[in-house]
């Protein structure tokens, strides 16, 4: 992708990206309608749904030749990379965005033949955008965020899961979290928006997430802010990550990463 291209894309995307914020804030104090997909902890409300359908109407109007893979399923049917691919999650968080009326996020990643050229993370309640473009670093508002500390240890590190995988699973050796909750400083934490989780690791104020299931809307955009900063970004057994499919998820500060893969992360 040309510089041109990049450069017009970002400016495009965030107008939009403000523009579907001012929307959703406008609709803040209004009854809207809730359902629920996959189980009842997985909610869907109106308001994604006319999110993702503003992104769609303007990525499809001004770039017909782009494909779009989105949470509510109002992009195309992908099955490969090529090109230049968006995807999107109109409102990660849903959960806190019909509880808490805040701590949720729009995502937005733009990847050409499966490279991740430009991510936006859009903090709506507290109007802050992460930004990152391939190569030229990554931003909160309008100021670069620093590489990530080189000095982090990880009995000074802040861990961000959720709880659930301390508990008894069949996902991950759940003793082995426990003692990682014990050797972190402070235990963990969670914020209920994996793309703020990913938004915060690139901030530096915390050090790790670790999750047993993300779609590929829920990091898309995170993965090339933590790329700017200096992260890492794996599945949990180490590979690389499918953009296409769903994956655990480990994206962490490089200095602490063989420590989490080598002590405390154990698949069952």
């Amino acid at each position: 992708m040309n510089d041109a291209i990049r450069e017009e894309l970002l400016i495009n995307t965030k107008k939009w990206i403000y523009q579907a914020g001012d929307n959703i804030r406008e609709q803040m104090e209004q009854a809207f309608k809730i359902d629920t997909k996959s189980n009842a902890n997985d909610l869907v409300t109106d308001v994604d749904r006319a999110t993702e359908q503003f992104f769609v109407e303007n990525i499809k109007a001004n770039y017909p030749d782009h494909k779009l893979i989105g949470e509510e399923g109002y992009g195309d049917k992908v099955e490969s990379l090529d090109g230049i691919v968006w995807i999107i999650d109109p409102i990660d968080g849903t959960m806190n965005f019909v509880h808490q009326k805040r701590n949720f996020a729009i995502s937005i990643g733009i990847y050409h033949d499966g490279i991740g050229e430009i991510g936006l993370i859009y903090n709506v309640m507290d109007d802050v955008l992460y930004t990152a473009v391939k190569g030229q670093g990554a931003y909160r508002n309008d100021t670069r965020l620093k590489p990530l500390n080189d000095e982090v240890r990880l009995e000074t590190s802040i861990i961000a899961m959720n709880s659930i995988i301390a508990c008894e699973n069949k996902r991950i050796n759940e003793k082995k979290i426990q003692q990682l909750i014990i050797d972190s400083r402070g235990g963990t934490r969670s914020y209920g928006s994996a793309a703020l989780e990913f938004a915060f690791l690139a901030e530096g104020i915390i050090d790790a997430y670790l999750t047993m299931q993300l779609a590929p809307w829920d990091f898309a955009a995170g993965f090339i802010l933590v790329n700017e900063v200096g992260g890492i970004t794996v599945q949990a057994n180490g590979n690389p990550i499918d953009l296409l499919h769903n994956n655990t998820i480990l994206t962490c500060n490089k200095q602490i990463y063989e420590r989490l893969m080598n002590d405390y992360i154990e698949l069952k």
